[in-house]
């Protein structure tokens, strides 16, 4: 455990962050350590769960490799609202109505979002700007520019589609941010959307199925 590659399922409600100091305090008590590297390869919001690749120790120097590696996501995708976040961290406005929308409409989202393409990430983002967070700049209320960023998105399966929601299925590349690609569903459906729910099921070949939540991973440890 001290120089392995982990493989996490993130619970909803806990930063990328959180995680890591989770497992970095009980392989340090496990094996009596003053200090040990630990890093993530990919950050998931708070409200999102699922894989979360850990390094640790002198794999930390491969993180660069998984963060590199294509993400598959599950997504539920609301429509008809708006959030400041894109997501369900900031309160929802009410935009436009979703129940004149078509389901050939929806199924045309397939097409229209596959490919290479341009993203603007959202300013509640870990994005940097002069050094500092965009989500910082925003939360102080600070007028600033975020860049469009070169994306792929791989595969886009619609799933379901029960109003006013829409579940999906994305293999995109790194940098991507789902958050965002809710919103552009929204513009281009002209109804507005954000991401209601948000799960990692996959990096590269790396599958959520193999991950441990932060209780196995405990007792697994224990038992070493």
């Amino acid at each position: 455990m001290k120089n392995d590659v982990i493989l996490i399922n993130k619970p909803t409600n806990w930063t990328s962050f959180d995680v890591v100091k989770r497992i970095r305090g009980l392989i340090k008590k496990k094996y009596n350590l003053s200090k040990l590297k630990v890093g993530h390869a990919g950050t998931l919001d708070p409200l999102a769960s699922g894989l979360l690749i850990i390094c640790t120790g002198k794999k930390t120097r491969e993180i660069s490799t998984y963060q590199n590696l294509k993400k598959k996501y599950f997504a539920t995708i609301k429509l008809g609202f708006c959030t400041e976040t894109y997501d369900r961290e900031s309160d929802e406005e009410d935009v436009g109505d979703y129940t004149k929308i078509s389901t050939n409409k929806i199924n045309e989202l397939s097409q229209v979002f596959i490919g290479k393409q341009t993203q603007i990430p959202p300013k509640y983002s870990a994005v940097k700007i002069n050094g500092k967070r965009a989500y910082e700049k925003a939360r102080n209320n600070e007028k600033f520019k975020l860049n469009s960023r070169s994306i792929e998105i791989y595969s886009f399966v619609i799933k379901k589609i029960y109003f006013p929601y829409i579940d999906l299925e994305v293999i995109c590349s790194k940098g991507t941010y789902i958050r965002s690609l809710a919103h552009d569903i929204g513009v281009f459906l002209e109804c507005g959307a954000y991401l209601y729910n948000l799960k990692r099921t996959a990096i590269g070949n790396h599958d959520l199925d193999l991950a441990l939540n932060l209780e196995n991973f405990e007792i697994n440890l224990d038992k070493i």
